[in-house]
């Protein structure tokens, strides 16, 4: 189904005042797997148990997971994008100085991903939802991490971020320990927030701008901590503005992951002076999102072994 379809879908959920108009508004919900299936399949990828941690001392009542209209399954990169900035026909790339890698994000939504196709296609990297809030895991995950990797993609996992459910500590915690974790393969991304226009209400998630920089701030540590390598961030220069200020105090230890549908990049977050990647459109020759690496192959790697 073509991105732009579910870009309509989102709006349509995010607009709506009656439950039953959003459930008639996107496509049946892919039923979750069993707590068991879902601790294999993370256990694929997680690696080795992951430490006990302690609880938050004064956590932040959830607003959206567990609640009737929740809908992680259709929570992606960009799921709020085209609604709230819209999208560009124009001809992009144009202005690109340097040799640009193409790749992909893809979540749930997608399911099972013929990565084969898509390596024969020219893709050379690829995002994959890991988790979003503390209560989803991506039940295609391990089929599209894994997969990626065995045909030959460099690949990493991000996850949805819901500022207004938990910390930053116990989100980046719950995501390393089900996905979002690296390793010096040299075939692994940095591990990558998503932080976006919040898909259930208020687009700063009822956050003031000092406490979504320290929200972000407590999740990139916190996931530097438990892997070694400080998150790339995904956003678009309006919600950053909009949300954290243009806090310029993330461009010197997170890569930044933009995006903007659009024929060129645009003016950048305050701190990052380049994008290391570029979301530029919903849909094209992949599934789910179509990406830049702003660079060639060999700096992707690099990227890649920290």
């Amino acid at each position: 189904m073509p991105r732009s379809s579910r870009s309509a879908r989102t709006t349509a959920t995010i607009a709506s005042t009656a439950a039953s108009t959003a459930a008639a508004a996107r496509p049946a919900r892919r039923r979750l797997p069993a707590l068991a299936a879902l601790a294999a399949a993370t256990a694929l990828v997680a690696g080795a148990a992951a430490p006990a941690y302690a609880a938050d001392p004064a956590p932040v009542a959830p607003v959206a997971e567990g609640r009737p209209g929740f809908h992680p399954e259709q929570d992606f990169a960009g799921s709020t994008v085209a609604a709230h900035e819209g999208r560009s026909t124009a001809a992009p790339f144009a202005s690109l100085a340097a040799t640009q890698t193409p790749g992909l994000d893809v979540s749930g939504y997608q399911g099972n991903v013929n990565w084969s196709s898509v390596a024969a296609n020219g893709a050379k990297f690829a995002y994959v939802k890991a988790t979003e809030g503390t209560g989803y895991t991506n039940p295609s995950f391990a089929q599209q991490y894994n997969g990626s990797y065995n045909a030959g993609l460099v690949r990493g996992a991000y996850h949805f971020a819901l500022p207004n459910a938990s910390s930053g500590a116990t989100q980046a915690n719950y995501f390393v320990s089900h996905g979002g974790g690296w390793s010096a393969d040299g075939k692994t991304l940095p591990p990558a927030l998503d932080i976006e226009y919040n898909p259930y209400g208020a687009t700063c998630y009822g956050l003031s701008q000092s406490a979504m920089v320290s929200w972000i701030r407590d999740f990139s540590n916190t996931v530097h901590s438990r892997t070694g390598r400080y998150p790339t961030i995904y956003t678009t220069a309006n919600w950053w503005t909009q949300c954290t200020g243009n806090n310029g105090g993330f461009g010197t230890t997170n890569p930044l992951w933009i995006a903007r549908y659009a024929s060129s990049v645009g003016t950048l977050p305050n701190g990052w002076g380049y994008q290391t990647f570029w979301q530029f459109a919903d849909s094209g020759t992949f599934p789910g999102d179509q990406n830049y690496f702003n660079g060639a192959a060999d700096r992707l790697r690099a990227l890649a072994l920290g």
